[in-house]
């Protein structure tokens, strides 16, 4: 059954292949039926579609087709057509869930503008129910950190060995790549989750506040402590405090840091008394801590204590071909926030995509894919073709295309072969022998 199917119930001979015609003419995929139960038994909760239905019909009537049909998904479109003496009996069908009735005689053209009215609901509502979806796989970490590239593989591997641990972590990656998605990642997947992720960015706080918001102070610690503050080490005992931009720290505060990661606890500005954290420090940095502790700019100490587990987030333009297949995702969501129909992802859209170095990695990332579901295309080509020309001598790139486009083609597919090389006009060895040579996953080999 093809997609935006309208299920045409109707006993009369006569009648069902002239609404079937007329139907079929203003462009609606038709599959008609002279009873009930072969409509009852094609409906699933995933029915891209709707169902007219005459009301009187021998064995199963309409009212009886809606009720079924409900049972299988409420939120189904069903339409029933009515006889003139029918019409009480189709407001009682609307109070049980029937999306609309048409009294018979009608004009074509109001059975048409009906069912299309039906179909965009139906389109809607199942598109909610993806997003939905994949709000929930948000805890996951294939929905957190997409791709298939074995760099984004092994950060995955490597958040879900240390998430459930209490172990300090550094993470290390390029502007806009996603610390803080990883930070989060390990705080949520970890037995912290349910007390708070506390983030602080370290280039952000003007230094002479730097101790107070940190570690708290007591009345009178200074000029305008008016009143005892809580720190934000201590307000986040119990979960994760993620220190961003860690190289941006006032070298005087970093000591005072090592102090409070070693022992586990904190001395309020203006206070004697030692308070208890229990706290697990992530830390996160675009810079080289290494050399900024050969060079005394980061104090080596810190760096030691920070640095016994690393993760590394891979820079874009380091797994192009994981681009295609992020730029959808990003372009899901955009469409979600902004209420838009999602442009196709054309072979020119993603040969400028894969053409850009992507300096500004995920973050630059979602802004063009939210200006491209915004309708701003031209913009969005200008800015990519603006930028860096890919690296790489010209087969580099043209193997580096034909990988991506393979790999978002097998992601839109579900991993289905027959339909991967059907779409890319390949012969089932054609496609094995790329997938062999570019290290792609192999799909489930239909």
């Amino acid at each position: 059954m093809s997609s935006s199917t309208v299920i045409l119930v109707e006993d009369d001979n006569d009648l069902r292949p002239a609404l079937t015609q007329a139907l079929e003419l203003d462009g609606f995929s038709v599959d008609a039926m002279a009873s009930a139960q072969p409509a009852i038994d094609a409906v699933t909760c995933n029915f891209d579609g709707i169902v007219i239905s005459d009301i009187r019909m021998p064995g199963l009537g309409g009212m009886e087709l809606l009720k079924a049909l409900l049972a299988v998904d409420p939120s189904l479109p069903v339409v029933l057509i009515t006889g003139h003496g029918d019409v009480a009996l189709a407001v009682e069908a609307m109070r049980e869930g029937a999306y609309d009735f048409i009294e018979k005689p009608f004009p074509v053209q109001q059975l048409s503008a009906v069912a299309g009215r039906a179909l965009e609901k139906r389109r809607l509502v199942l598109e909610n129910r993806v997003l939905r979806r994949e709000l929930d796989r948000s805890g996951d970490l294939e929905g957190r950190l997409i791709g298939r590239n074995p760099a984004i593989k092994k950060l995955r591997e490597e958040i879900a060995a240390v998430a459930d641990t209490d172990a300090d972590v550094l993470i290390t990656g390029e502007t806009g790549s996603g610390k803080e998605v990883v930070a989060r990642a390990l705080h949520e997947l970890s037995n912290r989750a349910g007390n708070p992720f506390v983030a602080i960015n370290c280039g952000a706080l003007p230094a002479e506040i730097f101790e107070s918001e940190l570690f708290g102070h007591e009345q009178g610690a200074f000029t305008g402590a008016r009143k005892t503050r809580v720190g934000r080490l201590e307000f986040a005992t119990g979960g994760t405090v993620f220190l961003d931009e860690i190289e941006a720290m006032p070298f005087d505060m970093q000591v005072k840091l090592l102090r409070a990661i070693e022992h586990r606890q904190i001395e309020p500005l203006g206070s004697n008394k030692t308070v208890p954290i229990d706290v697990r420090f992530v830390a996160a940095s675009k810079a080289d801590l290494f050399e900024q502790s050969r060079s005394g700019d980061f104090r080596a100490d810190l760096f030691y204590r920070l640095n016994v587990i690393t993760l590394a987030i891979p820079p874009l333009r380091q797994r192009k071909d994981d681009l295609p297949l992020l730029f959808v995702h990003l372009a899901r969501e955009a469409r979600a926030r902004y209420r838009r129909e999602l442009p196709a992802l054309t072979p020119s859209v993603e040969a400028a995509i894969l053409s850009h170095d992507w300096p500004g990695n995920v973050r630059e990332l979602r802004n063009v894919a939210d200006r491209w579901v915004l309708g701003l295309w031209n913009g969005f080509g200008a800015q990519v073709q603006s930028g860096d020309a890919q690296s790489g001598s010209l087969p580099d790139r043209v193997a580096a295309f034909e990988k991506a486009t393979i790999a978002a083609e097998l992601e839109r597919n579900g991993g289905r072969m027959r339909e991967t090389y059907e779409a890319l006009g390949l012969s089932r060895k054609g496609l094995y022998d790329k997938i062999k040579r570019h290290g792609l996953d192999g799909g489930d080999g239909g």
